[in-house]
């Protein structure tokens, strides 16, 4: 449902956020209010005065999906407040582009500060973007590996149906939840060509994943705990943890030990063997 008062007291507030100069205009004089004039949002969105005018006040008609983002452009609006913006007017907002492959420099500096947590970073179709030296034992030498080859969800379900990789409880509840991960990321960006060739592709190629993707779950990823036969560590037990970054809908996925598990030494162990970082 539409709010148009929330709606009205929203464009206000955005529009005295604006000066001239942030949307390439003439400071001008005789400004007694801070912001932008009404006329000046209207004509950067391509509206007429009046109309803008009487969304500012909460009447009219209801604005269409094209006035949305028109003001959305001109009011410089981030993904969220656009979003906001659209439900407030009582539409869906529109789908991202696409999963955002770009990390941070932040995120990246938080990566190799994590000498003795392995960690890395995936992108919403569970390609792996980036990640620090402790996490190479586990995930391999990505640099070696061709783009196509970095993939979570292809790793996962290489394996044979008849694998006693699959006798594992966790594994098959970790196989299910990424699953239900991506159908949720599948219905975030519909549309997307990368999404959408790599289910087609897992259908025609992975039964398992084919039987898991018709259940139609669906579960934003979240942490777990995790059971894995190393094959230089032996045995391992650890909590795997899932940070989301919300600026550009990315995981930071973590293996977190228990403090004195024989996990937590073989962190520690590659941790100081590794030295310097690398990602």
């Amino acid at each position: 449902m539409a709010d148009r008062s929330e709606l009205a007291a929203f464009l206000r507030a955005r529009r005295a956020r604006l000066q001239p100069r942030d949307v390439g205009l003439p400071d001008g004089l005789n400004r007694r209010t801070a912001g932008l004039r009404r006329q000046e949002v209207a004509q950067l969105a391509g509206l007429s005065v009046d109309y803008y005018v009487r969304l500012e006040q909460a009447r009219g008609s209801r604005p269409s999906r094209q006035v949305l983002s028109a003001l959305s452009r001109a009011l410089l609006l981030s993904t969220d407040e656009r979003e906001y913006l659209f439900r407030m007017a009582g539409e869906n907002p529109p789908p991202h582009a696409g999963p955002n492959r770009v990390v941070p420099p932040s995120v990246r500096i938080v990566l190799d500060n994590l000498t003795a947590t392995p960690a890395y970073v995936v992108d919403a179709t569970y390609e792996i973007l980036a990640w620090n030296a402790a996490a190479v034992p586990f995930i391999g030498d990505l640099d070696a590996r061709p783009d196509q080859d970095r993939n979570m969800i292809r790793w996962i379900f290489r394996q044979p149906d008849d694998h006693p990789h699959w006798d594992d409880d966790s594994a098959t509840a970790f196989a299910r939840s990424t699953v239900a991960d991506l159908r949720a990321a599948y219905a975030r960006y519909p549309g997307n060509r990368a999404l959408a060739e790599l289910v087609t592709e897992l259908l025609g190629t992975a039964p398992r994943f084919a039987r898991m993707w018709s259940e139609h779950e669906v579960e934003v990823r979240r942490g777990h705990r995790k059971n894995v036969r190393h094959p230089l560590f032996g045995p391992l037990e650890f909590e795997c943890q899932v940070l989301h970054i919300s600026d550009t809908d990315q995981r930071m996925i973590l293996y977190c030990a228990d403090p004195g598990s024989p996990a937590d030494a073989v962190f520690r162990r590659i941790g100081s063997a590794a030295g310097a970082p690398a990602s």
